[in-house]
Parts: structure tokens; C-alpha cells; sequence
């Protein structure tokens, strides 16, 4: 369905209703109603006129439809948060420290895998000769009789 606007009050207007001007230039003007077509050509100002919609525009009236729709837009705000079980101070410490630093960190803890690696050879070679010497107790009643599935 098509509608057009009143050239005078800016209200819309629904097929079947209002009326059309055309001026001697031919131009064509869509008025709602008589009371806006005789307004027009009194040459009186819409936006002086309390109930158009041009006056509700420059006066800031909205309906209160309006303000309720209306969005309220929130500004995103940006923030340093910790990531995993970092905190945002080592975070920060990690992101400014030099890359000697994180050279000689890499080197100290492959030093220490290497270290740890080589104890548990020594410990190992050291205990392959000595055997467990706590006895093992051993189940000396042997099988229950267990009943098992099936009917009886």
C-alpha cells in the first residue's frame, strides 16, 4: 500500500483520502485535508503552526514512543585483563622485558631440565645392583570358592 505525505503537515496519507493541488508551474502538492490545503494557500508558515510535524521537529517534541525506543549505545571501554593464570602485572613485565632476558631465562631453565635429567641417570645406575630387600607377603589361602552368574 502506498502512501504519501502531506506537503503541509507531513502527516501520511493512505490511498482513497486527501486531495491534490496542481500549480500552474506543475507542481503537485498532496494535502491531508481542507483545513491544510487552505493553510497552504494562505501562504502560512508549517513551522509556526504547533500541530505539524515540521513545528514538532524544530521544537525537539518527540513522542514519548520515541524517547522509549530510542537505544541507550554503550562505549566500549578498553581494558587490560589477565590471561590464563597470568596477572596483568607479570603480563606487563613479560611484554616490556628484552629478548637478552628471555634468552638467559631460556637458557637457566633448559640447565635445569638438563641437571634434573642427569640426577635421575646417576640414581638410576646406583640402583640398578640393590634389590628390594622388604619381602613381599603373599596370599597363602588360596582360591575361595566364588559363585559366579548364572541360576540357581
Amino acid at each position: 500500500m502506498k502512501t504519501e505525505t502531506c506537503v503541509f503537515s507531513g502527516a501520511k496519507i493512505y490511498p482513497g483520502k486527501g486531495k491534490r493541488y496542481v500549480r500552474l508551474d506543475g507542481r503537485v502538492y498532496n494535502f491531508i485535508n481542507n483545513k491544510c490545503s487552505s493553510l497552504f494557500m494562505q501562504r502560512k508558515n508549517p513551522r509556526k503552526i504547533s500541530w505539524t510535524v515540521l513545528f514538532r521537529r524544530k521544537a525537539k517534541k518527540g513522542t514519548q514512543m520515541d524517547e522509549k525506543s530510542r537505544k541507550k549505545t554503550r562505549k566500549a571501554v578498553k581494558s587490560d585483563r589477565a590471561i590464563g593464570g597470568l596477572t596483568r602485572e607479570a603480563l606487563m613485565a613479560k611484554r616490556n622485558e628484552t629478548s637478552e632476558i628471555r634468552k638467559a631465562r631460556r637458557d637457566h631453565i633448559s640447565k635445569e631440565k638438563k641437571d634434573k635429567i642427569q640426577a635421575a641417570k646417576v640414581a638410576k645406575k646406583t640402583n640398578r645392583g640393590i634389590k628390594n630387600t622388604i619381602p613381599v607377603a603373599k596370599n597363602n589361602k588360596g582360591k575361595q570358592n566364588i559363585r559366579t552368574g548364572g541360576l540357581r
